[in-house]
C-alpha cells in the first residue's frame, strides 16, 4: 500500500541501477557470539532504518522509463534471510563467509519487489551480512546509518563516533607568491588529469597483465580474500616519511604487493616501470570524517544523504623486489599529492552529474564502464570507529565490505575499526585463482615497510625472517587473459 508521493532517483542513484554499473554493497559484521532471528528483527524494528524513506520505498519506473522511489509499508520479515546451518564446506569461518559473499557479488541481485536491502544472518559463522543497493547511498551515508543501531562497548548509552582523519598539511603561513604557484599547479594538474579521464573513456587502456580484466569480466565467477593490517603498523610507516597519510601508506602497500604478485605470477617478464592504473573512490562531503546519521539528515546541514563521491585515476608502477621498501611509499605519496592538489575528483563528480542530466543515465553508465574496462583495479578506503562497539549488546569483532563485481579482475575495499584495517580483495578467480596469496603479498609488504621505517628511526626491528618469495609464489601457470 502506497503511503507517500513518488520521489525521483538522484542522477547518481540512476547510474547505479543501470545494468553495466549496477552495484550492491555487501557489509559483513563479525560478532562475538551468534545472533538469532528475533534479535535481528528487534534491532531493525527499533532502528532509524525503517523510518528512512529510501529504505521503505520500491524502485519503480514511470511510462517514460524514469526511475522513482515509491513509499510502501515495510515488511521486515521479507528483508531478513536466516541461514541456521554453516554455508559452504570450509571449516574456517572466514573462508566460508568470504566464499558466500563472493557468490553474492555475481549471481544474487536484489529483488525490486521490495525495498533494495537485505540482512543475511549466519549464526553458524557468528556474523551478519547487510546487502544495500548503492542507489540508496554511498559508503559514508550507509555506515553512518548502521552506527545509529550500535552502542560503544565502553559506554552502552552512546553511539560510536568517528574522529576526523589527521591532516598532513603544514600550519605555516603561505606567501602570496607561494599561493599563486600552488594555484597554477592546481590548474595544470587538473587539466592533465581530466584529459587523461577523457582518453581513458575512449581508447587508452592498461597493457595486459595477470591482473587486468576487461569487458564481460564482471560476469565471471569470483573469489574473495581478506588482507589484515594493524593501524599501528601503518602509523609507524607513515611517521617514517614527512607529511604522509594512511592513504599514502595504503597505496604504497598496494603498489608493492601487486608488484610482488606479478613478479611470481606473470606469464612473461614485465617491463620495469609498467603502469597499472586503479580507479579510487573519493569522499566529497564538506566535513572531515564521517557524519552521524542525524547530522546527515539535519535541515540546513551541508552534508546530504545519498551518493557524493568522485573518482581519481591512480597509477602505480611495477618494480622488481629488492629495492628499498619505502620507495613504494615515497612514489605513492608524490603521485597522490599531485592528485589531491588537482580538482580531478570534484570535476569527475560534477561532469558525471552534468552528463547524467543532459545525456541520460545510459550514456553516463557507458562512460563509467569504459573507464573501468580500461583500468586494472578499484580501491576504496572508509574510516571506521576507533573504539569497539556492540549491536544488541553483542560486541562487533570486525567490519568488512565489498561491492558487486566490476569489469576489473581485482576490487579492493578497506575499512578500519578498533585499531585494525581489513581489506576485502574480490577477484575474478579464472584470472587470479589464489587471492589469499595476493592478500599475503599485501600483508608482508606492510611488514617490510615497517621494518625499514623502524631502522630509519633507530628502533630495534622485530625478527622478520619470512621468505616473501615462498609466501607470494603461485604454482599455477595457467594464466587466462581477456
Amino acid at each position: 500500500m502506497s503511503i507517500d508521493v513518488d520521489e525521483p532517483l538522484t542522477p547518481a542513484g540512476r547510474l547505479f541501477v543501470q545494468p553495466a554499473t549496477d552495484q550492491i554493497i555487501n557489509c559483513v559484521l563479525g560478532l562475538d557470539r551468534p545472533v538469532g532471528i528475533e534479535i535481528t528483527r528487534s534491532v531493525i524494528s527499533d532502528s532509524l532504518l525503517i523510518k528512512h524513506p529510501r529504505f521503505t520505498s520500491l524502485l519503480v519506473k514511470d511510462n517514460h522509463g524514469r526511475e522513482h522511489w515509491k513509499r510502501v509499508e515495510l515488511e521486515i520479515d521479507h528483508h531478513i534471510i536466516f541461514l541456521p546451518d554453516a554455508v559452504g564446506n570450509h571449516e574456517d569461518d572466514e573462508a566460508a563467509v568470504n566464499d558466500y559473499i563472493a557468490d553474492l557479488t555475481v549471481s544474487c541481485p536484489l529483488s525490486t519487489d521490495k525495498p533494495l536491502w537485505e540482512v543475511h544472518v549466519l549464526p553458524a559463522h557468528k556474523c551478519v551480512v547487510m546487502r544495500l543497493h548503492h542507489s540508496l547511498g554511498d559508503g559514508v551515508s550507509l555506515l553512518s546509518l548502521m552506527l545509529t543501531m550500535c552502542r560503544k562497548v565502553s559506554d552502552g548509552d552512546k553511539m560510536p563516533t568517528i574522529e576526523p582523519p589527521s591532516s598532513s598539511k603544514s600550519d605555516r603561513r603561505e606567501s602570496a607568491i607561494y599561493t599563486l604557484w600552488k594555484l597554477l599547479k592546481m590548474m595544470w594538474f587538473t587539466l592533465i588529469y581530466m584529459f587523461e579521464f577523457l582518453l581513458r573513456s575512449l581508447w587508452i587502456r592498461d597493457k595486459k597483465t595477470a591482473l587486468r580484466g576487461g569487458a564481460g569480466v564482471e560476469l565471471w565467477p569470483r573469489k574473495l580474500a581478506t588482507a589484515k593490517f594493524s593501524l599501528d603498523d601503518m602509523k609507524t610507516v607513515k611517521n617514517a616519511v614527512v607529511n604522509t597519510t594512511i592513504n599514502d601508506v595504503l597505496f604504497g602497500v598496494i603498489s608493492s604487493g601487486l608488484s610482488r604478485y606479478l613478479e611470481f605470477h606473470s606469464p612473461k617478464p614485465l617491463q620495469e616501470g609498467l603502469q597499472i592504473t586503479g580507479a579510487a573512490m573519493v569522499n566529497l562531503r564538506p566535513s572531515q570524517g564521517l557524519q552521524e546519521f542525524t547530522e546527515l539528515m539535519k535541515n540546513g546541514s551541508k552534508s546530504r544523504w545519498g551518493n557524493k563521491f568522485g573518482m581519481m585515476l591512480l597509477p602505480i608502477y611495477y618494480h622488481k623486489n629488492g629495492t628499498d621498501p619505502l620507495q613504494y611509499l615515497k612514489r605513492a605519496k608524490k603521485m597522490i599529492d599531485k592528485k589531491k592538489l588537482s580538482l580531478e575528483a570534484y570535476l569527475s563528480y560534477k561532469i558525471g552529474y552534468f552528463i547524467m542530466k543532459c545525456l541520460g543515465a545510459k550514456f553516463a553508465s557507458l562512460l563509467n564502464y569504459r573507464i573501468i574496462c580500461n583500468t586494472s583495479f578499484t580501491i576504496s578506503n572508509v574510516v571506521g570507529p576507533k573504539e569497539e562497539f556492540m549491536i544488541a549488546g553483542i560486541p562487533v569483532t570486525y567490519i568488512r565490505t565489498t561491492s558487486s563485481s566490476l569489469a576489473h579482475a581485482i576490487t579492493m575495499h578497506m575499512v578500519s575499526y578498533a585499531g585494525k584495517a581489513d581489506m576485502q580483495i574480490l577477484v575474478a578467480k579464472d584470472l587470479i585463482p589464489h587471492p589469499d596469496k595476493l592478500a599475503k603479498c599485501f600483508e608482508h609488504a606492510l611488514l617490510e615497510m615497517k621494518e625499514a621505517a623502524l631502522k630509519l628511526t633507530g628502533e630495534k626491528p622485530s625478527k622478520f625472517q619470512t621468505s616473501l618469495a615462498k609466501k607470494c609464489e603461485i604454482s599455477d601457470t595457467n594464466i587466462h587473459e581477456v
